[in-house]
């Protein structure tokens, strides 16, 4: 009885997703089935459209509508909570990346405009820290609610009057933190800020071998680097993107 059950439900289910390629389920009735997909089809492109307006305003009605029906009949949702759907559907965009009736920009748009709701939802609690450390001699901690993020294509400027056919030449490089007060924060930065804030994600040094690391890869003047690199860590621990340095107890096999 259960598994009769099981599968009439498989067989409602992928009818309300797909019902072009899924038959109805014998002995209910169509019209009841197309009002039942719209309210659940409804209830999903109402959420997207909120969290990416500049998607659905480029795209226009029809291919915004089209996009999520495609999402809608043929993603894999690893979670039912609502306030994750919106990064099942930036996980969808990918992999429709080499779609060519998609505009190749699409991918980059899409996680530009999830990132916010990411960090807003986040709950990532930071690791025990000195928020006084030295940032040259001790490990600059990164705060888990801060993402450097380097775009292709000009994710700032894309809308319905700008749409590329070409990415430019230089990437769109951004820092997108939350700050004390819960708001999400976006800064454009330049290549070089972004090169120190990916080596403190991925890197336990100590600040100076940061900055030594980043003068010997582009060849500029370590004294007037180093300068200038503390003075850039000192301001992204005013805005709370650098928390202090990792604790000295800490281990340091990722090093």
């Amino acid at each position: 009885m259960h598994e009769t059950l099981r599968e009439q439900q498989s067989v409602l289910a992928r009818h309300l997703r797909d019902p072009a390629r899924h038959p109805s389920p014998p002995g209910l009735e169509a019209r009841r089935m197309r009002v039942y997909r719209e309210l659940f089809l409804g209830s999903i492109e109402s959420l997207l459209a909120g969290g990416f307006p500049v998607i659905r305003q480029t795209l226009g009605a029809a291919d915004w509508s089209a996009l999520v029906q495609a999402f809608y009949a043929r993603h894999r949702s690893r979670t039912p909570l609502f306030t994750r759907i919106a990064g099942e559907f930036v996980e969808f965009i990918e992999t429709q990346a080499d779609d060519p009736a998609l505009p190749p920009w699409l991918p980059e748009l899409a996680h530009y405009e999830w990132v916010e709701q990411a960090l807003l939802i986040s709950d990532v609690q930071a690791p025990a820290h000195d928020p006084d450390g030295d940032l040259l001699d001790g490990r600059p901690l990164l705060s888990p609610l801060a993402m450097p993020l380097a775009y292709r294509w000009p994710v700032l400027e894309i809308g319905p009057s700008h749409i590329p056919q070409e990415p430019p030449s230089q990437a769109t490089t951004l820092l997108v933190h939350r700050d004390r007060d819960h708001q999400v924060r976006f800064a454009r930065i330049a290549p070089l800020a972004y090169r120190l804030l990916t080596s403190l994600q991925i890197n336990a040094y100590r600040g100076r071998e940061h900055l030594a690391a980043l003068a010997a890869q582009t060849g500029g003047d370590a004294e007037q680097l180093h300068i200038h690199g503390l003075g850039l860590l000192q301001q992204l621990r005013e805005q709370n993107v650098v928390l202090g340095t990792h604790l000295a107890t800490e281990s340091c096999d990722e090093r």
